[in-house]
């Protein structure tokens, strides 16, 4: 796509530069805080790992912990690269322990119970675990199981792909679409009907393989369609919505609104839905890509920091969308996708609530009023196609918030995929050292 050496060099630099300065943080105090308050981190992916390397700088004195057991951190943004056939398993693995901030005790155990009234949290091993603050940072949990007949396991057989659940499943999808690029026939992606982390991954999922299918020069030969529970929506954003529907009807793929997946017969490759009216609608497929539905972990639906009311109830961590800060608990705060908020479910997410958790919890340990807002901010690199992409910025109420000047939001770009290829890992990776 860039034939100049020189000139790719000088755009992956010039973006670099310019994630950068937008990206970065200014530190909030010049002393450290002095303070012996005791400090609970639920999980060590990327909120938190973020939060407790800005915590470690601006605390003295605290006792800070991270609770998790996962050995490896993935970078997830990746998944989507890898199921795309453009990048190896690999490349999004590193260690937890590497990111480890110094002065934070990293507890190697996954927690199972929650009693924010007592403040306690209790562990896999039997332990116990007191605190004064609470930041819940476990992410989401995907629910394969609500999928009658479906499992994490039947990925990579019977033509089924999915680019959430690893980054070994990722890399089965893309054999799977190659194997169905080669055999033909029909291929179904499906949107799941709960809040999702990278909303647009599916449509990424959909986009690159149409670039791999007409790629052979035969894209006669496939038959793609959409399948979406809603009523004529893809993606939360009314503009992004639009474009992806128009460019579906240009690629031909077939839309069928308001069908909810429910289950897959995998040995006879069927998948049933059900449809507007309540009826189960039965689809034959040669290759499938399944979205699961997606809630907080039964560790937070469990328990009593889980919404008690409304269309999140059971489901997801209640929090003030704006200052992050629990409804009822008023020492406990969340971040990233495990927060019942209308959008916030991406890593670039994670890069504005970690600011403004970190704000907030200092201004509530000197008893001062929460002065940081978060204000929606998700962005997702909208591939629609190999080699291209939109940079979708946005927050509450759909409002669009660009970053970048000299990206137009509503055109697609060389530049940003360049800029999702090259630069949002290396960004991430400073985001888990605190520096933005």
């Amino acid at each position: 796509m860039l034939t100049d050496p020189s000139r790719r060099s000088f755009l992956q630099a010039s973006l670099g530069l310019a994630a950068a300065a937008s990206l970065a943080a200014p530190s909030l105090m010049a002393r450290p805080l002095r303070t012996n308050v005791r400090i609970l981190i639920l999980g060590a992916g990327a909120g938190g790992l973020s939060i407790a390397s800005r915590l470690a700088r601006q605390l003295e004195g605290a006792s800070i912990s991270l609770v998790g057991a996962r050995q490896n951190h993935y970078y997830q943004p990746g998944y989507t690269m890898i199921a795309s056939g453009l990048w190896r398993p690999g490349k999004v693995v590193s260690q937890t322990q590497d990111w480890l901030p110094r002065g934070v005790d990293w507890i190697n155990q996954d927690a199972l119970s929650l009693d924010p009234d007592a403040q306690q949290v209790g562990l896999a091993n039997g332990q116990l675990l007191s605190y004064d603050l609470l930041i819940v940072a476990t992410g989401c949990q995907l629910n394969y199981q609500d999928l009658e007949g479906m499992s994490p396991e039947l990925i990579g057989q019977h033509g089924i792909g999915s680019v959430y659940a690893s980054p070994e499943a990722a890399a089965i999808t893309s054999q799977m679409i190659d194997d169905y690029r080669d055999q033909g026939g029909r291929a179904i992606f499906t949107l799941t009907h709960t809040p999702l982390k990278c909303a647009g991954a599916p449509i990424k999922m959909t986009f690159t393989t149409l670039s791999r299918l007409e790629a052979t020069g035969q894209r006669q030969r496939y038959q793609v369609d959409f399948f979406s529970p809603n009523d004529n929506r893809v993606f939360g954003v009314p503009f992004y919505n639009d474009f992806v529907l128009q460019r579906f009807a240009e690629q031909q793929v077939g839309m069928f609104h308001q069908h909810r997946l429910t289950g897959i017969d995998a040995p006879s490759k069927t998948a049933y839905f059900r449809t507007s009216d309540g009826s189960t609608s039965s689809q034959s497929y040669d290759f499938i890509h399944v979205v699961p539905p997606m809630s907080a972990p039964d560790l937070i639906r469990q328990s009593p920091l889980a919404w008690q009311q409304g269309g999140m109830a059971g489901q997801w961590l209640e929090v003030d969308q704006y200052s992050l800060q629990h409804l009822r608990y008023p020492n406990v705060f969340g971040i990233g996708d495990v927060n019942g908020i209308p959008f916030g479910k991406t890593a670039a997410s994670v890069k504005l609530q970690v600011p403004t958790v970190e704000q907030n919890i200092l201004a509530y340990l000197q008893q001062q009023e929460l002065p940081a807002k978060y204000n929606g901010y998700t962005s997702c690199p909208l591939i629609t196609g190999i080699g291209k992409a939109m940079l979708a910025e946005f927050g509450y109420g759909a409002e669009l918030l660009p970053s970048f000047s000299f990206i137009d939001p509503k055109e697609e770009s060389w530049a940003v995929w360049i800029m999702k290829e090259k630069m949002l890992q290396p960004a991430y990776y400073a985001m888990l050292r605190g520096h933005i």
